[in-house]
This record gives structure tokens, C-alpha cells and sequence, in this order.
């Protein structure tokens, strides 16, 4: 969102869509409104905001990307195993860091989309939380293998239901949370 806004595409509209997308629908997603608010792209052209997306990651510096998750995917990618993100943020941005990392394929949060505009509505997919773990088994299908032979990586608390699911969780540059729950449970953390 900061980076569109500091392109100067967004506008009253974003920002009174983004307000009342909170009023609207506190009531159903309560404090995980602010995570599934993403009416900021209301009627923002879809091509647009795609390539921003590329814009944005490519101007990224390698040194910024979290060296351990770096590193772990290298030995994953030097396995042969598939690498899949599955993260929150957006589709486009989530693509083109994907194709960027070498990934096999990604999940992230998809929009409503309305005569090649994004709409205020909430996200038709968002990996967050519940609905992160509950991708695992798409993903699981997709790729032929068994939860329980899944790497997973996360660095919220809020990724704790996905990582609980997988037969290799890990802890990565963890919140306090997560970093609590790790060492619980005897689980690897990095970072």
C-alpha cells in the first residue's frame, strides 16, 4: 500500500474505501479486519497494480530478503523439492517474488476483481491464519506429497495453525509469539 500511495495511485476513493470496508466488516472479521483490508486497490486497474508489483519487487536489494529464509531455500531448491509461497500479500507481488526466488509456485492474496478493476470487497483468497493452513492441502494435492513431509516457514504467531499441520515446522526471524510457541514445542527457529 505505501509504495502505491507514494506513486500517487491512491486517492480519496482508496482511502474512504479502505475506511469503510473497516466499518463494514469489522462485525465479521473482527481484529483481522486491518489484514484482510485490502480496498485500498478499489477500481485501481488490475494491469496497474501488476506492474507496480514488478516495479516494487525489483527494486528490492538482495541483502534486504531475510538471509535465512534465503539460505534455507537454496538447500530446498538444491533438494529438488518444490518450493511453494504461500503468504498474505498480494497475488501480483507474491508472482513476481516467486519467479524472482526461483520458487515452483505461489498462493497469496487474491482480490475481487470487476471489469479489470479491483472492487472494495474482501479478498476471494487470503493466506492468513486459518485460511493459510487450510490451503496446505490444495497445495499438498498440487504437489503429491504429504503434510506431514511439508517444510513450512513463518515468522508471525499468526502462521501458528499452518505450521502446527506440516511435519517440519520452523520459526523464522519469529514475533515473540511465535518464538514462544517454537521453543514450546521443540520446533527449529532461525534468525
Amino acid at each position: 500500500m505505501t509504495w502505491l500511495f507514494r506513486r500517487g495511485h491512491l486517492g480519496p476513493v482508496q482511502m474512504l474505501s479502505m475506511l469503510w470496508f473497516i466499518l463494514r466488516w469489522f462485525p465479521r472479521f473482527g481484529r483481522h479486519v486491518f489484514k484482510k483490508n485490502k480496498a485500498y486497490l478499489n477500481r485501481l486497474p488490475v494491469s496497474l497494480v501488476a506492474q507496480e508489483a514488478r516495479e516494487f519487487v525489483a527494486s528490492v536489494p538482495d541483502d534486504l530478503w531475510i538471509g535465512p529464509a534465503l539460505a534455507e531455500l537454496e538447500m530446498h531448491k538444491q533438494r529438488g523439492d518444490a518450493v511453494v509461497l504461500l503468504s498474505g500479500t498480494l497475488q501480483p507481488i507474491v508472482e513476481c517474488l516467486s519467479a524472482r526466488l526461483g520458487a515452483n509456485g505461489c498462493l497469496g492474496t487474491e482480490c475481487v476483481v470487476e471489469r479489470g478493476c479491483f472492487t472494495a470487497s474482501p479478498p476471494s483468497r487470503h493466506p492468513f491464519h486459518d485460511e493459510k493452513a487450510d490451503l496446505l492441502t490444495s497445495v499438498c494435492e498440487t504437489y503429491r506429497v504429504a503434510a506431514g513431509e511439508v517444510y513450512a516457514y513463518a515468522d508471525s504467531a499468526f502462521d501458528i495453525p499452518l505450521l502446527s499441520k506440516v511435519g517440519y515446522p520452523v520459526a523464522i526471524c519469529p514475533d515473540g509469539k511465535l518464538q514462544a510457541w517454537a521453543a514450546s514445542h521443540n520446533h527449529r527457529a532461525l534468525g
